[in-house]
């Protein structure tokens, strides 16, 4: 099924060696689960050489090595809605640090 070129494509290369598919895959299902339908694609693309990049329609938006490891699911999920809907609300994931709330 083809998707319209108005939704966006999701590419997350992994390095095989290092065993970062489990990482790739559930970032992959924290993507899909909040963003599901105004997703195009979430693809996982394996690589070597300590490889771990997410983009967004080409884009990098995180390099494991340019940014200093791996994003959580909170830093993820903000850079994918400031790209897709800059205006939406992510509910407890916008909510600052430290109050309790989770």
């Amino acid at each position: 099924m083809t998707q319209p070129a108005s939704k966006p494509r999701i590419a997350i290369t992994y390095c095989t060696q290092c065993q970062w598919l489990l990482r790739s895959a559930w970032m992959a299902q924290e993507l899909l689960s909040t963003f599901g339908p105004d997703l195009g694609e979430v693809a996982l693309i394996p690589a070597t050489g300590g490889a771990f990049q997410i983009d967004y329609d080409g884009q990098t938006i995180w390099e494991r090595k340019r940014d200093g490891g791996f994003p959580d699911s909170r830093a993820l999920k903000q850079l994918v809605r400031d790209r897709l809907d800059p205006g939406r609300d992510l509910g407890h994931v916008d909510r600052s640090r430290g109050t309790g709330e989770g």
